[in-house]
């Protein structure tokens, strides 16, 4: 499990040996006041599951309901358990919008909440050929091109050596019966892309992992969240 990096947000994110071909994409498409982030969800409602013997006195809970965090103990220890505090502050905003609030100090609640995300780097797209994404074209004064995951051909000098990462990220929310230690809820949300690590993005997807809650439909879905850059 990867604790959350979270550095300040940016238009794009690139090496400065890109600099020249960012600048002839914000050319060709401009900076957008907004941008997506498109999720894959899944989620797994058990409300009805039988625990301890008897079956949960909530079905369905709405809003306004309480819980409390709870922690694997990976996340307890350094800067994960940093990574962790933010990841649940996030969470902590993203459950208030459907109703359900941390319990104050040492309040009993009925709910305990497990969140987590991990985040691979890959150094491009899966559909990129590294070579052309690097080099271009031919000729030592000659000038090379790179075609973006968009389709855009961005033109630029030869041997501009362009670094545009690609990210693979997931975040998980698990509910689960505070009594029984039963989890009634599984949502995963995942998310590929460029965009920089922010804290918009992992709430973005926070909010689409909660999407339809607390009875989400059968199988992955598409949600999209549209997040002010």
């Amino acid at each position: 499990m990867h604790s959350i990096h979270i550095p300040a947000p940016q238009c794009i994110t690139m090496h400065w040996r890109g600099l020249l071909a960012a600048l002839s994409f914000l050319a060709l498409g401009g900076c957008a006041s907004v941008y997506r982030v498109d999720n894959a969800v899944e989620s797994f409602p058990r409300w009805n599951d039988v625990a301890g013997g008897n079956r949960l006195a909530v079905a369905a809970p709405q809003g306004p309901q309480t819980y409390r965090f709870d922690r694997l103990p990976s996340q307890t220890e350094g800067r994960k358990a940093a990574g962790q505090d933010q990841l649940e502050q996030l969470a902590q905003n993203a459950l208030g919008k459907v109703g359900w609030r941390q319990a104050d100090g040492g309040a009993p609640s009925a709910w305990t909440v497990q969140v987590s995300a991990s985040s691979l780097r890959l150094p491009h797209a899966p559909w990129e050929d590294p070579w052309d994404r690097h080099w271009g074209g031919f000729g030592m004064f000659g000038r090379g091109h790179v075609i973006t995951g968009s389709g855009h051909i961005v033109w630029s000098p030869m041997f501009l050596h362009t670094d545009w990462p690609y990210f693979k990220r997931k975040v998980t929310l698990l509910i689960s019966h505070a009594g029984s230690r039963q989890v009634v809820y599984e949502t995963h949300a995942a998310h590929e892309g460029r965009w920089n690590s922010t804290p918009e993005l992992w709430s973005a997807m926070l909010d689409a992992a909660l999407r339809d809650f607390p009875t989400p439909p059968a199988g992955v879905r598409q949600v999209n969240i549209d997040v002010p850059r």
